[in-house]
């Protein structure tokens, strides 16, 4: 239940940044000093020049970035019905730092000059266009998938019956037995073709996200082959026929 938490820094916290970072670009606002001094230790040099279409490329993720965050947390307040399950406070801590570095990292790839006021023009890239496309299709299957694992925790009248697990049915769920977890990754995979596909410190976020939601998918994939004799078999755990 805690992982609400998480959403709910990352919608304050990457909200805030996607506001500075939009007031930077179009309307010419200088970022805080302290956003600055962070850029200059671990961004770009400050002599950077923009090349390309960096600065809107970063305002486009920030936006995805947050648009995700506010649905995850929608969803975990509105849809999600969780078990009595814990975390480790380790965890618990890396989470909530975890969103708030995410939103940094995107920022850090704005060139300093842009941060300045300059080069407000905006040109709409078609990786752009390929990167939103996939960013909507891995939302709605993930939001999907939500919905029918919550379901299965609800009688038809949408009251909580039962917090026991059961075999979800449906969607993505016919090929894996995590396709949120699959549907997270090509979110994170959407932001990384948003940025134009060259940007190497969001593909360490990507293998980050593959990682870390593939050891995951492969634990539930266990529970229910250990828990359900009936388990379809052709089910895999992560990524469909993989």
């Amino acid at each position: 239940r805690w992982f609400t938490h998480f959403y709910i820094v990352s919608v304050l916290w990457n909200g805030f940044l996607l506001i500075e970072l939009f007031q930077a670009k179009f309307l010419g606002a200088a970022l805080p000093p302290w956003m600055q001094q962070l850029h200059s230790a671990f961004g770009r040099d400050l002599q950077s020049q923009n090349t390309g279409n960096e600065h809107f490329s970063a305002l486009l993720v920030l936006l995805l970035l947050w648009l995700h965050s506010f649905r995850r947390l929608a969803e975990c307040l509105c849809t999600s019905v969780f078990s009595n399950g814990v975390i480790h406070v380790v965890q618990y801590c890396f989470g909530l730092g975890y969103y708030i570095v995410l939103g940094t990292t995107v920022l850090w790839q704005v060139p300093i000059n842009v941060r300045h006021g300059k080069g407000s023009s905006m040109q709409i890239c078609w990786y752009h266009v390929v990167g939103i496309v996939v960013y909507i299709w891995a939302s709605l299957h993930q939001h999907r998938c939500l919905v029918i694992l919550s379901n299965l925790r609800k009688s038809k009248s949408g009251k909580v019956v039962s917090l026991s697990h059961s075999i979800p049915f449906g969607d993505w769920f016919e090929r894996v037995s995590c396709p949120h977890y699959f549907a997270e990754l090509l979110i994170y995979l959407s932001m990384a073709i948003t940025l134009g596909l060259d940007n190497v410190t969001w593909w360490l976020v990507v293998t980050y996200v593959l990682f870390n939601q593939a050891l995951a998918a492969v634990l539930c994939h266990e529970f229910y082959q250990t828990k359900f004799t009936s388990y379809p078999k052709h089910r895999k755990a992560f990524i469909p026929f993989v």
